[in-house]
């Protein structure tokens, strides 16, 4: 079905910005909500969660290498209940790439392309990651090499930038509410970093396999610096204001003025979200196909890229109601369900397979 292999290193350059491309624009205020100046801490809880998933991925990988997570399920409870299975883990990655789509899109409109009708952000950026997921999974990784740097750098020019207007004094005190504010701020970015779960759609196609664990455990470090630094820039450049904000970066590179010339800086922060969440959209897209064709035993996984695109552009509408339902869902249905799908249930998953495993090498 997939013939194209791609290295560890370029899934590594896919999943960074699949999981930081969400989080660096509202995390700061989701995490400050609870843990007010204790914020930087919350991403480093978060990411327990996020390392716990690649563990398992990388181990559900080794008991069954070649093979998805669609594939494998069904020799380890069976094949009835693995297509019920499968069907509901779809089903989520699914409503998570409409949703992801559709906060894109309030993004754009809502801070730049005020003028611009929401289908048209939408389906366009829907278009072009259906060209990517056409292509395989080795355009994906050229993709994600190309667009890398202009993520990244960006990113760590404007930290640069900012760094004159920090107050470093907003850092404290430390933990002076103690840890359960960290803890409950740390409960939102947990589900965006157990995103790494991903990598078990990645493993079989790696042509450097025995790199799998290293790579991936270093880009949820890196999520896990990157997440930290974000938030520390937030806090002292706008202190205790961060909560209130909704896209807090933003309003942080609104502060960048040199010599009257070098600000207004919003267009760098749009310009790498829209990358992060080109590079995002479509591993999420390439997934569900993929997972779909497996799930239904196709030969190819093509003819299902552009219906699965268009259910992408409907869902984004029917399962985001509004935004403020939207972030209500956020903060306290998705750290539960994402943690179930891409922790938990992996989890259970991999401790019938070792027992499985174990009692056929008795015989």
């Amino acid at each position: 079905m997939e013939k194209g292999k791609i290295s560890a290193l370029q899934m590594a350059m896919l999943l960074y910005p699949a999981v930081v491309a969400t989080a660096i624009l509202s995390v700061p205020s989701i995490t400050a909500a609870y843990a007010k100046q204790d914020l930087w801490l919350s991403p480093i809880l978060a990411a327990l969660p996020g390392f716990v998933s690649v563990y398992i991925a990388v181990g559900l990988s080794k008991l069954y290498p070649n093979q998805t997570v669609i594939q494998f399920t069904g020799q380890i409870i069976g094949q009835i209940p693995a297509k019920v299975l499968g069907f509901f883990i779809l089903a989520y990655y699914l409503q998570s790439t409409g949703e992801i789509t559709r906060a894109y899109g309030e993004f754009i409109v809502n801070s730049f392309l005020f003028e611009t009708p929401l289908i048209v952000i939408i389906a366009s950026m829907v278009f072009l990651c259906a060209f990517v997921v056409y292509g395989g999974i080795e355009v994906l990784g050229r993709i994600a090499q190309l667009f890398f740097p202009v993520f990244v750098i960006p990113l760590i020019v404007m930290v640069f930038l900012l760094s004159p207007y920090f107050e470093f004094g907003n850092i404290f005190p430390i933990l002076e509410g103690g840890v359960v504010p960290p803890i409950k701020g740390a409960m939102m970015p947990s589900s965006w970093l157990t995103e790494v779960f991903l990598i078990i759609f990645f493993l079989p196609f790696l042509a450097d396999r025995e790199k799998g664990m290293k790579y991936s455990m270093i880009t949820t470090f890196g999520v896990m610096i990157t997440l930290v630094v974000v938030n520390l820039t937030v806090l002292f450049v706008l202190g205790i204001t961060t909560a209130s904000k909704t896209y807090p970066l933003m309003n942080a590179s609104r502060y960048i003025s040199y010599a009257d010339f070098f600000e207004n800086l919003d267009a760098v922060v749009m310009a790498v979200w829209i990358v992060g969440a080109f590079v995002k959209i479509s591993v999420f897209y390439y997934v569900v196909v993929l997972g779909t064709a497996q799930w239904l035993n196709l030969a190819d996984y093509r003819p299902i890229v552009w219906p699965i695109g268009i259910l992408i552009v409907q869902l984004s509408f029917w399962s985001v109601p509004n935004m403020m339902a939207f972030s209500r869902y956020e903060d306290t249905v998705l750290p539960f369900y994402a943690n179930f799908y891409q922790v938990v249930l992996p989890l259970l998953l991999l401790v019938v397979g070792v027992v499985k495993k174990k009692k056929a090498s008795r015989f």
